[in-house]
């Protein structure tokens, strides 16, 4: 596999790989045609309701960092982040991560995280954030196979009272694990880049 933080088309960026004999391909989010794809992935998953001026928030800010997994036609995943700045540094968040259920365990949660991040590198983040539930073990594995740590627990975070773990992954150390995946393949070994992604919210 290519490091995911090699650099690549700045335009709408797609690309495909074969997977259990189906073509799982990933397209940039480009306007508001996708918008109703990416709310109805995230609301058949998540638990948090979201308006549609909070998608509108992030998409129309930063359009590119949205990226939608298909099958065929079929739209099954999508990460929706942004990045500004904070405290005098860039910093991106991962907003929305949802993969159906049919496809968790064929690393499309922790491809889509990659594409994301890799845009926030080129737009010049040293860290990303995010939060997951602690209950959520999947999506707590998925995103520390990547290189994030927890940075704290928020009590009662969620309007269903569970708590969250604050993550955050600097980019600077990530960059190197994050291209594990592609030495070892050359090296023949797994050198632990398989991430589960049973469970994620």
């Amino acid at each position: 596999m290519a490091d995911p933080l090699a650099d690549g088309a700045s335009e709408r960026i797609q690309s495909g790989t074969e997977a259990s004999g189906s073509s799982i391909r990933y397209v940039q989010y480009t306007d508001e045609n996708d918008l109703p794809i990416v709310m109805d992935l995230v609301d058949k998953e998540l638990s948090e309701p979201y308006s549609i001026f909070t998608y509108r928030y992030f998409l129309h800010q930063w359009p590119h960092l949205c990226f939608i997994s298909y099958d065929g036609d079929k739209p099954f995943g999508t990460v929706v982040c942004k990045m500004d700045l904070h405290r005098e540094r860039m910093r991106g968040y991962v907003a929305m991560l949802v993969v159906d259920k049919a496809y968790r365990g064929k690393r499309v949660g922790s491809e889509l995280v990659k594409m994301a991040i890799s845009e926030m590198v080129k737009g010049g983040c040293e860290e990303v954030m995010l939060e997951a539930e602690v209950v959520n073990t999947g999506a707590l594995r998925l995103y520390q196979g990547l290189g994030f740590v927890r940075d704290k627990r928020l009590h009662r975070y969620y309007l269903n009272g569970v708590d969250a773990y604050r993550l955050k992954l600097l980019l600077k150390l990530s960059e190197a694990r994050l291209a594990e995946p592609a030495a070892a393949a050359e090296t023949g070994g797994d050198g632990g880049a398989e991430v589960a992604t049973d469970m994620i919210a």
